[in-house]
């Protein structure tokens, strides 16, 4: 059995998460607190960070987009015309672009400010840099999330998911950070119902449920978290 160190408000984390239900797989979890950079998890992954798939073969494979390229090539074909990365190259290249977009440019202007300031400064211990949220960095969040959200509701307007006629790995990319940042309220619903439509799509189904159960202690998520009809 493969084994997954996590953390389960990464929302890399949750991507990689996400994908592997998706090919019906189940690994074990591990969850990591990356900042405590502990021993045992920096021989796996110098690097410190999550997420990390082991094999059970010994075969270790540090972050999200190393991971998905992975599971395509050792996985994909064997999903039966379902595969996560299509075949054809102009729509591997579109998948790619926007799995990225998501992965990187969402998480550096919006889920890594949200999650960094809402949720690991209240474990991380003034040591490790924990303590008050910079609401500076929480502002410039929400206000990056508006264009970001545009964005999403602008590609599903005209296509049947954001990347073209079936889920792929962006769906997964995006709705995988949006739920973080669902959790903690801070989604403008209101001003993008496509979106906010495509994203009902995503969270109802199987491989979504449990991220819906996941929870920061001492912090409820948002009312309509697990709404799958919000």
């Amino acid at each position: 059995m493969a084994t997954l160190y996590h953390h389960p408000f990464d929302p890399q984390s949750r991507f990689v998460r996400l994908v592997l239900s998706e090919m019906g797989a189940d690994p074990a979890l591990v969850e990591e607190r990356p900042w405590e950079r502990r021993t045992e998890f920096l021989i796996l992954d110098p690097a410190g960070e999550t997420p990390v798939l082991a094999e059970e073969g010994g075969q270790v494979v540090p972050g999200a987009i190393t991971i998905a390229e992975y599971l395509d090539e050792t996985r994909g074909l064997g999903l039966n015309g379902h595969r996560l990365l299509p075949e054809p190259l102009p729509e591997r290249i579109e998948v790619r672009r926007l799995t990225d977009w998501f992965l990187r440019k969402f998480n550096d202007e919006v889920t890594g400010y949200l999650v960094t300031e809402k949720v690991y400064k209240r474990f991380m211990g003034s040591r490790n840099g924990g303590g008050a949220p910079d609401m500076a960095a929480i502002r410039a969040a929400r206000t990056n999330i508006r264009y970001h959200l545009r964005y999403i509701g602008y590609l599903a307007a005209r296509r049947n998911w954001l990347a073209g006629d079936r889920l792929t790995y962006a769906d997964l990319a995006a709705a995988a950070h949006i739920s973080c940042v669902d959790y903690l309220g801070d989604v403008p619903w209101d001003e993008d119902d496509t979106a906010k439509a495509w994203y009902a799509r995503v969270k109802s189904r199987p491989s979504f449920r449990p991220i819906l159960a996941d929870r920061v202690p001492g912090m409820m998520p948002s009312p309509h978290y697990e709404d799958l009809d919000f």
